[in-house]
C-alpha cells in the first residue's frame, strides 16, 4: 500500500525524478499525492487525486534542492484529501515525512504531543512521526539523532523517510514494510518498489527490518538500530526499464495479458527439457518434504495456492490452503516436517508475511513463490521460488497469476517425484498455446454483448474451481459489477436461486470434469441463464452454449491456465466499455502491506 519515492543527486532534476517515480508507483496508492524538496527551506507540494493533479498544481519552475522524497497514498488513516497526504510537516516545517505501513500508538503519540502543544493538520497516524522529530530538534538534537529518536517511538509497521531544511541528506528506516535503496552514477534512490527507479539504475540495496540508512548525492551509509555501520550487497535487478512502461497498449493489463507467453517461457526456461524428460527447479535442489504441505496465500495468489494444493494432493502429497489472513500457526497441527509455502506476487503481502513468520517460529519449514527478488518473504525464507514474470504495474494481478499456476505445477512436479512425459511436454507447449488464445480470442464480442448484465457467474471443477474464484474476482476488481465463483457442483445448494435471464454463467468445460459440468450448464440454462463456455471441445459444448470461447488441449492440469486467460480478456472489454479506470481500480492498491 502506498509509494514513497526518494532522491539525492542532481539539483535540477530532483523534481523530475520524483514525479517520474510516483507516475510508476500510482499502483500502490493514488487516493492522493505529493512531494517535498529540501534546500535552504522546505517546499511541500500534494494534492488530493492522482499524480496529474499534482503535477498540474506545481510551480512553473522547477523547484531548487538536491534531496526530496514523494508519496502515493492508499488511504487508511482519514479520506483522501489535500490536508491527508503526504509529505506531513512539523509546526515549524523544518521537516517533511513519508510514510508506509500503519502506526498502532499514533493515538496517544497524537494525545502526548497535542498535550504539548503541537497543533494536527491531518487525520493520518503519519502526522505524528514529523511531530516527534520536531519535538527532538527543539531539544537540541541534530536531524539524525532527532530522526532515530522519533524511529524509536513507533509502534507498529512502517517504512519512513525524512528531508530537513538546509540538510542534503535523507533518513530512512524500515519495519515490516518494503524499502529498497537504488544505486546511482548521479545520484542516490530509495522507493518502496524497484519501478519507482528503474530507468535511472538497476543496482538496488534492500533495507532489513530495523536498519536505517543515510542517503546522501556522494552515497548510501546503512546502519542498525544502534547505529553501527552494516555491510550491504548491491544486488543487480534483472528487469528492463520498458518492462514497466505501456509499449503502447492502451491499458497496462492489456499489456499484461498479451505479455503472458513471454512471462511464461521465462518461467520455464531451464527448469523443463523436454529433450531430457525431467524437470529441475534449482532453487528447490535442498528443498526435502517429508510431511504434509500448507498454502498460505491471498486475493489472487490465495487462487493460485488453491490450484497448487490440488496439484499436490493428485500427486499423493498431503496439501491444505489457507488464506493467510485466517491463518494461525498455534491452532493449525505443525511440526518440523511440515513445508509451509506462501504465495505472494510482492513477496511483501503483510498477511502472508505474519503466516510465514509464524510458521517459522512454529518450526516449519518455509518456501516463498515470488516475482520480486530480494523481497521480504525472499530473504525470511527457508527457500524461495522465483516466477519471473517480470514488472507487474496493473493492480489487477494477470501475468504474475498464470506464472504461479505454472510455478506450482513445477513444485508440485519437484516434490513428488513426478515427471510425466506428457505434463513436461504440455508445460513445452503452453506458451505457444496461451499465444493462440490471444491472437484468436472473441472474448471482446462477447463482453460488448453481455456488458449490461446485473452480474456474472463463474463456475468450474476440479482445477478449474480456482479458476471460477479468480474470474469472477477480477471481473470484480476492474468493472465494479457483482460477479461470483462457484465450485459447478455447488450452484444447486444455494447460489441457482440467484440466477435470471440477466445473469450470464462463464463455464469452464475443461478435461475429464466436462460431462459434470456440461450437467451445471443444463441448470442454469433451464433458469433462461444465458452460457458463455471456456472449453477446449467446442463440438462437444457448443450445443449448450449461447457462445464458446476455445482454448487448446494442455492436458488436464494446464488447460485451466489457459482457460483463465480468456476469462481475462473478457473482464477486461467489459471494463473498457464501461469507461472503468482499469489499472487503477477504486479503493485497491498493488502491493497490500497492511494487515
Amino acid at each position: 500500500m502506498c509509494g514513497i519515492i526518494g532522491y539525492t543527486g542532481t539539483e535540477n532534476d530532483v523534481q523530475d525524478v520524483l514525479m517520474t517515480g510516483l507516475s510508476g508507483l500510482e499502483y500502490r496508492g493514488y487516493d492522493s499525492a505529493g512531494l517535498a524538496i529540501a534546500n535552504g527551506s522546505l517546499a511541500v507540494h500534494k494534492r488530493e487525486g492522482e499524480v496529474s493533479k499534482l503535477e498540474s498544481a506545481l510551480p512553473e519552475t522547477t523547484l531548487d534542492g538536491v534531496a526530496g522524497i514523494g508519496h502515493t497514498r492508499w488511504s487508511t488513516h482519514g479520506p483522501p484529501s489535500d490536508e491527508n497526504a503526504h509529505p506531513h510537516t512539523d509546526c515549524e516545517s523544518r521537516v517533511a515525512v513519508v510514510h508506509n505501513g500503519i502506526l498502532e500508538n499514533y493515538q496517544s503519540l497524537r494525545e502526548e504531543l497535542t498535550a504539548d502543544g503541537h497543533v494536527f493538520n491531518s487525520d493520518t497516524d503519519t502526522e505524528a512521526i514529523p511531530h516527534l522529530i520536531g519535538s527532538a530538534l527543539e531539544s537540541g538534537a541534530a536531524p539524525e539523532q532527532a530522526f532515530r529518536q522519533a524511529v524509536d517511538r513507533l509502534e507498529g509497521s512502517y517504512a519512513v523517510a525524512a528531508v530537513f531544511q538546509g540538510d542534503e541528506t535523507i533518513y530512512v528506516a524500515r519495519n515490516e514494510s518494503p524499502l529498497v535503496l537504488g544505486v546511482g552514477d548521479d545520484g542516490h534512490y530509495l522507493a518502496s518498489d524497484v519501478p519507482a527507479f528503474l530507468e535511472y539504475t538497476d543496482r538496488v540495496i534492500y533495507l532489513e527490518d530495523g536498519q536505517f540508512a543515510r542517503v546522501t548525492p556522494s552515497g548510501i551509509v546503512v546502519t542498525d538500530e544502534q547505529g553501527a555501520v552494516v555491510d550491504t550487497a548491491i544486488d543487480t535487478v534483472d528487469w528492463n526499464p520498458e518492462d514497466a512502461g505501456k509499449s503502447g497498449y492502451d491499458h497496462y493489463m492489456l499489456k499484461e495479458i498479451h505479455e503472458q507467453p513471454t512471462a511464461l517461457r521465462k518461467c520455464l526456461r531451464e527448469r523443463v527439457s523436454e529433450l531430457e524428460h525431467e524437470i529441475t527447479v534449482e532453487e528447490l535442489a535442498t528443498l526435502e518434504c517429508s510431511g504434509s504441505v500448507q498454502f498460505v496465500a491471498c486475493g489472487t495468489s490465495y487462487h493460485a495456492a488453491l490450484y497448487g494444493a490440488r496439484l499436490l494432493r493428485e500427486n499423493g502429497i498431503s496439501a491444505q490452503c489457507f488464506l493467510a489472513s485466517e491463518y494461525d500457526a498455534q491452532r493449525i497441527p505443525i511440526t518440523d516436517e511440515t513445508l509451509v509455502v506462501g504465495v505472494t506476487q510482492s513477496g511483501e503481502t503483510a498477511d502472508t508475511m505474519g503466516a510465514l513468520r509464524m510458521a517459522n517460529q512454529a518450526g516449519a519449514t518455509t518456501l516463498v513463490l515470488t516475482n520480486v527478488v530480494g523481497s521480504s518473504a525472499a530473504r525470511e525464507c527457508d527457500h524461495v521460488m522465483y516466477i519471473r514474470a517480470g514488472p507487474e504495474i496493473g493492480v489487477a494481478a494477470t501475468k504474475t497469476f498464470v506464472s504461479q499456476q505454472a510455478a506450482l505445477a513445477l513444485l508440485s512436479s519437484e516434490l513428488s517425484g513426478s515427471e510425466a512425459p506428457a505434463l513436461i511436454k504440455h508445460l513445452r507447449g503452453l506458451p505457444d498455446k496461451l499465444q493462440h488464445v490471444l491472437d484468436e480470442s472473441t472474448a471482446q464480442a462477447v463482453a460488448e454483448e453481455f456488458v449490461d448484465a446485473d452480474a456474472y457467474f463463474f463456475i468450474g471443477r476440479g482445477y478449474n474451481a480456482s479458476v471460477a474464484l479468480e474470474g469472477a474476482l477480477k471481473m470484480k476488481e476492474i468493472t465494479y459489477k457483482h460477479a461470483e465463483g462457484f465450485a459447478a457442483g455447488e450452484l444447486k445448494h444455494g447460489p441457482l436461486a440467484l440466477v435470471t435471464d440477466q445473469t450470464p454463467v462463464f463455464a469452464l468445460v475443461t478435461g475429464d470434469t466436462a460431462a459434470k459440468t456440461i450437467g451445471s450448464i443444463k441448470e442454469v440454462e433451464a433458469r433462461g441463464a444465458p452460457v458463455i463456455a471456456v472449453t477446449d471441445r467446442p463440438a462437444e459444448v457448443g450445443q449448450y452454449a449461447s457462445h464458446v470461447l476455445e482454448v487448446p488441449d494442455a492436458g488436464p492440469y494446464l488447460t485451466p491456465i489457459l482457460a483463465n486467460v480468456q476469462l481475462q480478456l473478457v473482464s477486461y472489454w467489459v471494463a473498457a466499455q464501461l469507461g472503468r479506470s482499469i489499472d487503477k481500480p477504486r479503493n485497491l492498491a498493488k502491493s497490500v502491506t497492511v494487515d
